[in-house]
């Protein structure tokens, strides 16, 4: 379970605007006059020997001394700019983005900004069009009888079978399911130790678990969830090459039926589409299942929502996080039940979600044989991380969109179900929204 084998003025300040506030703010002030000179005579219109009146200071020609502006600038300089007044280029030139703007711009590289706009325009249209596609697959109504076929299954944590749950819990559980349309349990057994092995210490409380699940809940099954890394990605892990960790596998599948499980259902991850080395192991573990009137049933990756996603994922992240359709179908053809893990698709929005869960379930169905159970996984989980989001990736989502790629693709299916993820996760809401979406009842 996607790694979980096993979280926010200028203001008027009311100053005057006599001399001083205006030297403040860089404006000029009227020329001062010094006081007269008593040893020299007056000059005025009144007075005969003095000529006519002289006229303001000629812009050309240098001011007398004395009659500068009290702030110190000359008559025929300009007043100083006020702060924040754009007076001109600035030391430097022109700024960053503007010389990027003109060098961007250069006949030169006319060709280069076309293949930069190609390369844009090559990322976004495809995602804009899987988009609309996902978003047109979310619209319509849902095809009637498209609800519970009672083949539903819920992934259940470990503390069901190590002794921390209660008679009261298992009561409580009991009343939950009641009504519903579950009829399997995986139950956290594991994990399995990288070599394949499973020590029995590892479900002390199975049995408990077991005979109240059968006594509260008559037709409903117990199966053992068992899962591991795989060495696929990192140095550790579980190596399914090996022939040896192979059988230790299927040796313990069989300890399982020993102490009473009704089934076996593992996740395995991740796992490589087209591995056979997993094809191989499904074969064995089936003939054991078949021997034993159990069912196998295993957790799948999601499939290709474009032909070859999964190897262009492994190329450039070197995780390929889907399988091929065609081998999806390969493995829905060695179990008995399987279970898409329709979660984790870092989609936005839920319209995208939903339509996303549609497609999954009509590429799921197009290759699953008609006496396999298929379900369809529903996140009963609330994170926000890489790849989820709890807003997109809602129950209710999940559950119209499964029920779309049911309607359009084969609605009168009958080996057909959703599964639940994950029992001590959930909240009231997703149980209702499973109820009066998918069950019919609220």
């Amino acid at each position: 379970m996607r790694g979980r084998t096993g979280g926010v003025r200028g203001v008027d300040t009311g100053r005057g605007s006599g001399p001083d506030e205006q030297r403040e703010r860089g404006g000029a002030t009227a020329p001062r006059q010094d006081p007269p000179d008593p040893a020299v005579p007056r000059q005025g219109p009144s007075d005969p020997a003095a000529g006519p009146a002289p006229g303001p200071p000629r812009s050309d020609t240098p001011a007398l001394p004395g009659t500068e502006p009290a702030d110190g600038t000359r008559s025929d300089e300009k007043a100083p700019s006020r702060p924040g007044q754009d007076t001109g280029p600035r030391p430097g030139g022109a700024s960053p983005y503007r010389r990027l703007v003109r060098v961007w711009r250069h006949p030169r590289l006319r060709t280069p900004r076309r293949i930069a706009l190609g390369l844009v325009l090559l990322l976004l249209l495809p995602l804009l069009a899987a988009g609309i596609a996902l978003r047109v697959n979310y619209a319509g109504d849902p095809a009637a009888g498209t609800q519970t076929r009672n083949r539903d299954a819920l992934w259940l944590g470990h503390a069901w079978v190590d002794g921390r749950k209660s008679d009261a819990d298992l009561d409580a559980l009991a009343e939950r399911l009641r009504g519903t349309g579950i009829r399997d349990l995986y139950v956290h057994a594991g994990p399995l130790e990288h070599d394949g092995s499973l020590p029995a210490t590892a479900y002390p409380a199975a049995g408990r678990l077991i005979a109240s699940v059968h006594e509260r809940l008559p037709g409903v099954r117990v199966q053992a969830w068992l899962g591991d890394e795989l060495a696929t990605e990192t140095p550790d892990g579980m190596r399914l090459e090996r022939a040896a960790t192979r059988d230790a596998v299927v040796r313990s599948a069989g300890g399982i039926l020993d102490a009473g499980f009704d089934g076996v259902h593992f996740d395995l991850e991740p796992l490589h589409s087209g591995d056979a080395h997993y094809l191989a192991l499904l074969d064995r573990l089936h003939a054991l299942t078949r021997a034993r009137h159990a069912p196998l049933s295993v957790a799948s990756h999601q499939i290709d929502p474009l032909p070859g996603l999964h190897s262009a994922a492994g190329t450039l992240t070197g995780h390929p996080k889907y399988w091929s359709q065609a081998y999806f179908g390969q493995v829905a053809r060695r179990v008995d039940q399987i279970a898409v893990m329709s979660y984790d698709t870092a989609m936005p929005l839920q319209s995208l979600y939903g339509g996303y869960v549609a497609q999954q379930t009509a590429l799921a169905l197009e290759v699953t044989p008609t006496s396999t159970d298929l379900l369809i996984g529903l996140p009963f989980f609330h994170e926000n991380k890489m790849g989820h989001s709890a807003y997109a990736e809602t129950v209710a989502a999940a559950v119209r969109g499964t029920r779309l790629g049911l309607s359009r693709t084969d609605r009168t299916r009958e080996h057909f179900g959703v599964a639940l993820y994950v029992d001590f996760a959930a909240m009231e809401t997703d149980w209702t929204a499973y109820r009066e979406g998918w069950v019919g009842k609220e």
